[in-house]
């Protein structure tokens, strides 16, 4: 790549838990010949996801090519934050080939598109494609129901008379979409997958790739190199949010959940599967201290579903520490530290 041709960015995008972060480390681990950068949005003030990214760094993504923003979503923090971001990765001493982006699960994608064409970056860079991630599990269960029907059963059982904040968020990442990856397809079995392949084709606004993938195993030449010029390209790309000025993030909201040292993995475990049963849990990550374990665990919850692992040792201090995220209607604080306490000692 010449210095005068624009650096292709990856955006990838898709809803809390569909596992962008894993899709990344794949890519970093098979970079098919590229020189990679990684920019990470997260929500929240924990970088989980930056960190399991860290620990993928290597020659062809290094340590100081991996850039987390928690501090708001890229759309509303441009100037401040993603503007000089991508300069200073565009400025390393070895010139990334490509970068990817890791937004937030409940970013709107296409608020970022017009991001690139900034004055400042938008002859300097160009937004090879957008892949938008949806766990074939949750979508073949119907969370996000592509049926009128369904959608308005949903809303009456909610007590609502328009679709829920999450299914627009959903719908908007499809649209945007150059490329939809139905993630943990082992999950959802050969029905489960045609019938989340079937709730896709029923949203997306025009004819999209739809692939099956499990653990984030796709090739790199199916990922990247797709030259779509996504910010040339937003007419296509239709949004609930068009003609808006802005966008807003109020329907969400997210805490951090200081925990001791705990004694059982799967006390804690259970403890998370409660929140999403009993106070509309969206989403929980983090790190937490085990009782006579060197290793730190990380926790991982979509829902119900919670997988844990020890992922390496401490450094540092032992502080478990556990970010939750709820429709904002449904985040109660104290509640859920009360919750969490009274289950895990």
């Amino acid at each position: 790549m010449t210095d005068l041709a624009k650096i292709p960015v990856t955006v990838i995008t898709g809803f809390l838990g569909a596992g962008k972060t894993t899709l990344i480390r794949h890519l970093m681990q098979n970079p098919g010949g590229r020189r990679l950068a990684v920019l990470v949005n997260e929500f929240g003030t924990v970088g989980v996801d930056g960190d399991l990214i860290r620990a993928c760094a290597d020659e062809n993504c290094p340590d100081e090519a991996i850039v987390e923003l928690a501090n708001g979503c890229l759309c509303c923090t441009v100037a401040d934050e993603f503007i000089p971001t991508i300069e200073a990765l565009m400025a390393l001493p070895k010139r990334p080939d490509h970068i990817l982006i890791e937004t937030s699960g409940l970013a709107l994608p296409k608020p970022l598109l017009k991001a690139f064409d900034w004055p400042a970056i938008r002859s300097r860079i160009t937004v090879d494609g957008v892949i938008a991630l949806a766990d074939a599990e949750a979508v073949a269960a119907g969370r996000f129901a592509p049926d009128a029907e369904a959608v308005a059963a949903q809303a009456q059982a909610e007590g609502a008379d328009h679709e829920t904040p999450l299914s627009e968020v959903f719908e908007d990442q499809l649209a945007c979409a150059d490329l939809v990856l139905l993630t943990k397809a082992d999950l959802a079995g050969e029905a489960g997958l045609a019938a989340a392949r079937a709730a896709v084709e029923a949203e997306s606004p025009r004819p999209i790739p739809i692939l099956a993938v499990t653990e984030g195993a796709v090739d790199p030449q199916v990922i990247l190199g797709i030259e779509a010029a996504a910010e040339d390209d937003l007419a296509a790309r239709p949004s609930h949010h068009d003609g808006a000025d802005d966008h807003e993030h109020d329907d969400f909201a997210s805490t951090v959940i200081d925990l001791p040292e705990i004694a059982d993995p799967e006390r804690l475990a259970e403890a998370i599967r409660a929140l999403a049963t009993e106070r509309n849990v969206l989403r929980v990550k983090g790190h937490v201290a085990v009782q006579g374990k060197p290793m730190r665990l990380l926790v991982q919850a979509v829902g119900a579903r919670v997988r844990h692992q020890f992922d390496r040792p401490w450094t540092g201090a032992r502080q478990s520490r556990l970010v939750v995220i709820a429709e904002r209607g449904d985040l109660d604080e104290a509640a859920i530290r009360q919750h969490l306490l009274a289950r895990i000692g």
